[in-house]
């Protein structure tokens, strides 16, 4: 049964050289992209970052993360204590609202 499959791949694939539909494809002639980071964690899962990757759509809890990261230098870089008390709020609804994304992400998953 599996070999009966890769030969379909197989002829399905010389089909398409053959009628020139594999020409021209983006990144033909360049070297397969480094994907060594990958190699110990789920192939599905690796598969789905990349296809979100290669669309230009990142996972909220992603997005949130970068505002995370901003609004904590920005935290550093204050002085005055009412900017300060003002900006750990922004920092504390931005930690809730990343861990809640995390944790969807997680349970997601499993």
């Amino acid at each position: 049964m599996l070999r009966n499959l890769q030969d379909l791949i197989e002829r399905q694939i010389r089909k398409a050289q053959a009628e020139g539909q594999l020409d021209g494809l983006e990144g033909e002639g360049a070297p397969l992209p480094d994907r060594s980071s990958e190699a110990l964690s789920d192939p599905a899962l690796a598969a789905g970052h990349r296809v979100m990757v290669q669309a230009g759509v990142l996972p909220e809890e992603f997005e949130i993360k970068k505002k995370l990261d901003a609004a904590r230098t920005h935290y550093a870089s204050l002085t005055d204590p009412e900017e300060r008390k003002a900006a750990m709020s922004r920092l504390a609804d931005l930690e809730m609202r990343y861990n809640m994304a995390r944790d969807a992400r997680r349970a997601f998953m499993r």
